[in-house]
């Protein structure tokens, strides 16, 4: 292990790569295994659920898109914060995204252990998820190169099967095709206890799982640092990303709920698998298994990519120890990688003791801790335009409406931790979360007094 004395991450990421990293952070597990559960509360009101969301996020994503602008940065998140809030909040945000990734890569891989029971329902669930926290640190330890290769790919395995789910989906419904006493068609949407057949709180309740769908679409914050062009494939592709949220979440949800009853969605299977399954496509189901394998698998790469560049950051800015700042020949943060691999593996751990309950208490807890580092984003911005309004003035990629826009998604996501409440499935986060900021709060104070 050599140490860099420039300390400069490798700009290794194409255009492509960000296109396609920006695509696969907004499609992920939660959406091919967490929207059984979503249509299990919602019904066909989910398809509203995802559209609300997919607006707040947007502008959460124009609100960093203009910082980054401004200044693109590795680690941009602790960077803002830090910068705009306070020094209190770019180690908490830091440490905190940080987190966020190490219990959704955690959720990530029991998603791998679970599928592969598709096919080997014998294997215990940690096994796969071992293998697959092992091959993807041998990825992410070669080339930052490597990692935008895997997640291209990664990402266009989902691209395509989506489209053809729509694609197939849309002609089942027009040819009225028949199953188990199930009839592929529109009327599916509204005939079995219409729009909103839970009523509102069954709506409400799936904004839990549907939030956990999109943690990762702020990935683009980490790449800046390495991409070749910032200034121009950052603004790109987060103003896809209305079209994304539009084809890829609502379209699918649309096309899986008019071909197949939601009353008759498992909430604890993946509705792409079952949809394919049961309409006497075995085939079809395996190979959509192994899409949304692929796609646990390109979630939780993101994870120990982005936890490892926010290690290097948080040391960099002295706030974890100097042995993270060390970049390979390679210009790779190995120690951070390691270091963050190392932790990913308590999920290993959690699926060998508690296979059925760890899915849904991860995701809850990530879903808290993503809504701090995208509200601490929307503060930032607005700090960003108060304090430095000459400045801001400049960026040519603007957020628009605010600041209104900010408070207005600010409200939104306080809204999306008082439903975390109502779900006695996911209420155990709200007391299990704070436990990690009391912690930080305390680690923050302790490095004041003494440099790390």
């Amino acid at each position: 292990m050599t140490e860099n004395n420039e300390h400069t991450l490798e700009r290794g990421l194409k255009n492509r790569h960000i296109q396609l990293i920006a695509i696969g952070g907004a499609i992920g597990t939660g959406l091919f295994l967490g929207a059984g559960r979503s249509i299990h509360f919602a019904g066909p009101s989910i398809l509203l659920v995802y559209l609300i969301i997919g607006v707040a996020l947007f502008f959460m994503m124009r609100a960093l898109g203009e910082l980054l602008v401004y200044r693109p940065t590795t680690g941009s998140f602790t960077h803002f914060a830090e910068t705009f809030i306070g020094p209190w909040a770019g180690f908490i945000t830091g440490w905190t995204y940080w987190f966020c990734w190490i219990v959704t890569g955690i959720a990530e891989i029991t998603a791998v252990g679970m599928y592969v029971k598709f096919w080997a329902p014998h294997i215990p669930q940690w096994i796969p998820a071992l293998i697959c926290v092992i091959v993807l640190f041998l990825i992410n330890i070669a080339t930052v190169k490597a990692f935008g290769e895997i997640e291209f790919w990664f990402a266009l395995i989902k691209v395509v099967t989506i489209i053809a789910l729509i694609v197939v989906g849309f002609v089942l419904v027009f040819i009225g095709f028949e199953s188990n006493g199930n009839q592929a068609s529109f009327a599916n949407l509204w005939n079995e206890g219409g729009f909103f057949p839970n009523g509102a709180k069954g709506f409400i309740l799936a904004f839990e799982m549907a939030v956990f769908s999109f943690v990762g679409i702020e990935l683009v914050g980490v790449t800046a640092g390495e991409a070749e062009d910032p200034a121009k494939t950052l603004p790109k592709a987060i103003n896809q990303i209305p079209f994304r949220i539009l084809i890829f979440y609502i379209g699918a949800l649309f096309v899986i709920m008019s071909i197949y009853q939601w009353n008759l969605v498992d909430p604890k299977a993946s509705p792409f698998v079952k949809v394919f399954t049961d309409i006497g496509i075995p085939a079809a189901a395996g190979i959509i298994n192994f899409v949304v394998l692929t796609s646990a698998a390109s979630s939780c790469n993101s994870g120990i990519f982005s936890t490892s560049r926010m290690l290097f950051t948080l040391a960099e800015e002295a706030k974890a120890p100097k042995v993270f700042r060390q970049l390979n020949k390679r210009n790779v943060p190995a120690p951070a990688l390691l270091g963050s691999t190392a932790v990913l593996l308590v999920g290993v751990v959690l699926n060998y003791f508690l296979p059925d309950q760890v899915f849904t208490l991860v995701t809850s807890i990530a879903t808290i801790c993503f809504i701090w580092v995208w509200g601490v984003i929307l503060v930032a911005h607005l700090r960003f335009r108060k304090k430095r309004p000459e400045e801001a003035a400049k960026v040519p990629f603007k957020m628009p409406f605010a600041p209104y826009a900010n408070w207005i998604v600010l409200a939104f996501f306080v809204f999306v931790l008082v439903v975390l409440g109502f779900a006695e499935d996911t209420r155990m986060a709200l007391f299990v979360t704070p436990v990690w900021f009391i912690i930080l709060v305390g680690a923050y104070l302790l490095t004041k007094k003494n440099k790390v």
